[in-house]
């Protein structure tokens, strides 16, 4: 598993940003370059969970570890949901639970740089580098409206 940063820059507040990234309405819109029909189900509250859902119900157990508003979100990965169904134990999630997602808004000049740092496996390090070039243009894009 490899730590690798995604960085742009928007010409909006850390405040406007931040609604984006976890907005009800926002959410699925900027994450659907990596899946049409994305969504989380949670409060965004430090230490509850998270189910990251694609249109067909399955995805990603996460907990929220940190929060803090307008500045900092930090995600870990737990396991996989199917289903409804919970698995936070086979050989193929042991393989990446724990990894992190971090997200960093930062003041630059009047603008906001948000800085996403997560841990990939190898082989789905590909698919991120393509992928989240896309996805900042829609935070861009409903940031800066």
């Amino acid at each position: 598993m490899e730590r690798k940063e995604f960085k742009t820059t928007i010409n909006a507040p850390r405040e406007k940003v931040w609604k984006v990234l976890w907005g009800d309405s926002t959410y699925p819109k900027w994450t659907a370059p990596f899946g049409e029909g994305s969504r989380a189900e949670t409060d965004w509250k430090e230490g509850s969970k998270v189910h990251f859902l694609s249109a067909d119900g399955g995805g990603m157990v996460s907990r929220i570890a940190k929060n803090r508003p307008n500045e900092f979100m930090s995600i870990e990965h737990l396991g996989i949901a199917k289903n409804g169904v919970e698995d936070t134990t086979s050989e193929k999630v042991k393989e990446w639970k724990g990894a992190m997602e971090n997200y960093s808004l930062l003041d630059k000049e009047g603008k906001t740089m948000l800085l996403v740092a997560m841990d990939i496996a190898d082989e789905y390090l590909d698919y991120f580098v393509k992928v989240w070039p896309k996805a900042f243009e829609k935070v861009k894009e409903l940031s800066e409206k």
